[in-house]
């Protein structure tokens, strides 16, 4: 597949211009792939990305999980990328089974931020198509967080009712993806093991900002 998370392509007299971002999403990193010959949103931790024009979205996943969700219709879809299912603050998640977690954020709010966005721009629920990818447990040392991410987003779906279009959840190996809403595809690459411990260390840190930080700390940049 395209090594677009690593080195983004120049520019070429046959590049075609840039789509406006959709108003909110502008501080999303865009750039001309030349592999897939397409402009590419790079989704990174605890943001996420909708978008009408013909464009990619991709994103690197350890234990995070990623949900692809589009209107195939209406020509909109967009990709959330959500490293726990939980907060460690009081009080129960609607979403979450008892022995899974607590509380409303992350996982829950990733998912209703992207439909919530897709209804806005004309997409219905009942024809919401759903892939979902990630929750892999990359270093046999770390914390199964991915299974809880992986028991989050399947009961979330279940008891929403949306259809799961495609999966690719679990196993021992991290994953870069590539999503292209308008027509569904997603090219998808697993990562060597040098590449799992860089990120296992990423989200080591990461874990250690949501344990300590406020909700509006929640992204990290991982590079």
């Amino acid at each position: 597949m395209s090594s677009w998370g690593s080195a983004p392509g120049f520019s070429n007299a046959n590049q075609p211009s840039q789509a406006p971002a959709l108003p909110g999403f502008e501080h999303i990193r865009r750039f001309w792939d030349r592999d897939s010959q397409c402009w590419v949103a790079k989704v990174l931790p605890g943001e996420y990305y909708v978008t009408c024009a013909n464009e990619g979205i991709g994103t690197v996943l350890g234990s995070c999980v990623s949900a692809c969700i589009r209107d195939p219709q209406r020509g909109v879809g967009g990709i959330n990328h959500f490293m726990l299912p939980e907060d460690s603050s009081n009080g129960r998640s609607s979403w979450l089974q008892p022995e899974v977690g607590l509380s409303t954020r992350y996982g829950s709010f990733a998912m209703e931020q992207l439909i919530n966005d897709l209804l806005k721009l004309g997409a219905r629920r009942d024809r919401l198509e759903v892939k979902l990818f990630g929750g892999g447990k990359i270093l046999a040392s770390m914390t199964d967080v991915g299974a809880r991410n992986i028991a989050f987003i399947r009961n979330f779906v279940r008891v929403e009712g949306y259809r799961i279009a495609a999966e690719n959840l679990g196993d021992i190996y991290p994953r870069r993806i590539l999503y292209f809403p308008a027509n569904g595809r997603v090219l998808l690459k697993r990562l060597r093991a040098l590449e799992s411990e860089s990120i296992a260390i990423q989200e080591r840190q990461y874990l250690g900002r949501l344990d300590t930080g406020p909700a509006k700390d929640d992204i990290e940049l991982f590079e």
